[in-house]
């Protein structure tokens, strides 16, 4: 037998596996903090609109119950 080495064109036509490149990308060290207040706001108002929104509803249910139970 024989230890020749056996090359396949395939083989060396595969691209090289090493590490992928890493894109650059600068980041804004700095942060606005008009911009965070704004976002907190905002979030804070979305809940208090959800809140309201429970609340009437179950005052209606209570409302709307109360007439029932009077007839």
């Amino acid at each position: 037998m024989s230890t020749e080495k056996i090359i396949s064109p395939e083989i060396n036509d595969l691209p090289l596996l090493g590490k992928p490149k890493m894109t650059e990308t600068k980041k804004s060290v700095r942060v606005d903090i008009n911009h965070l207040l704004a976002r907190a706001r905002k979030i804070k108002e979305k809940e208090n609109k959800t809140n309201f929104i429970f609340f009437g509803l179950f005052a209606a249910l209570v409302l709307f119950t109360g007439i029932l139970l009077s007839f």
